[in-house]
């Protein structure tokens, strides 16, 4: 179980192992977390790239990846871009589920998997408890990782969305029960990574998340396709946008994101011919920290 005296212990020993390698400033990262006993571990690197804690120790905040097609010695390292999917459900929506609201996509995880696209899912700690299968299959898909995205999907920050919101003294616990939520449904190895309900973070929450040693993953390219009804102009959206090193978000939930599988389907043909290769956030992040 990843708990939050764990990733203080492996917050410790990255700064032990920075006195003696370079820990979170080069692409050896913290070491990865570990999946319950019971839960067989999908492949995965043995070190998973983060972030140097920010200024005054705050949570890191990753945006994007190197704006360049070569690596450091400038050797070609192809245009790098990362898809990833908010696997949304709030804490209270389970009575929506019951009455057959889709929060899931599994057409869109299958299209993905034929695409043979690497991505990186940040699911809800209520999801992974709705839809536990989905979560252990894809967790244990190496194609894949999982990431966090709180437990409740309530705001971190007031106004944010409409979305109610997390207390500062529950921030930390939020955080920890989706990784237990991940570990009951039986996902292999879920990520040190964190994305925010909504996107929404000020000086206090990275405070108050900073002893967790999560990195927090935000975007460059909005897809707009929550809501959206017209796959087209949520196509073009994220053409027009994606540039090298782009950390692409979407959403992975049928009834708030309804054309997403068609979206995919069309961007990932198209930025394969102007020389993309897709990632997962953790080679985005190790590219990041060789760029440095």
């Amino acid at each position: 179980m990843i708990t939050l005296r764990r990733l203080r212990r492996a917050t410790a020993l990255c700064v032990l192992g920075a006195a003696l390698a370079g820990c979170g400033t080069t692409e050896a990262g913290r070491q990865a977390p570990r999946p319950a006993p019971s839960a067989p571990a999908a492949p995965s690197p043995s070190r998973t790239p983060t972030l140097a804690p920010g200024p005054g120790g705050l949570t890191p905040v990753f945006e994007h990846g190197p704006r360049t097609d070569r690596d450091k010695a400038g050797a070609p390292d192809g245009k790098l871009v990362a898809l990833t999917f908010d696997a949304d459900m709030t804490a209270d929506q389970g009575p929506r589920a019951a009455a057959g609201e889709h929060f899931d996509n599994p057409r869109l995880i299958a299209t993905l998997r034929k695409l043979k696209v690497p991505a990186t899912v940040f699911m809800t700690g209520r999801w992974a408890e709705e839809y536990p299968d989905e979560a252990r299959s894809i967790g244990r898909d190496p194609r894949f990782e999982i990431a966090n995205h709180s437990y409740s999907h309530y705001a971190y920050t007031d106004d944010c969305y409409g979305l109610p919101t997390v207390s500062e003294d529950r921030m930390r616990s939020d955080l920890e029960r989706a990784y237990t939520a991940f570990e009951k449904a039986g996902v292999a190895n879920p990520m040190p990574y964190f994305r925010f309900p909504g996107g929404c973070y000020d000086k206090a929450a990275l405070k108050e998340l900073a002893a967790t040693g999560v990195t927090a993953v935000q975007w460059d390219v909005v897809s707009g396709d929550a809501f959206a009804t017209d796959a087209d102009a949520v196509t073009r959206q994220v053409l027009d946008g994606v540039r090298p090193g782009s950390v692409v978000v979407m959403h992975c939930t049928r009834s708030a994101a309804p054309v997403t599988e068609e979206v995919v389907r069309a961007v990932v043909p198209e930025l394969r011919r102007q020389g993309y290769r897709f990632v997962k956030v953790s080679e985005l992040i190790g590219a990041a920290n060789t760029h440095r």
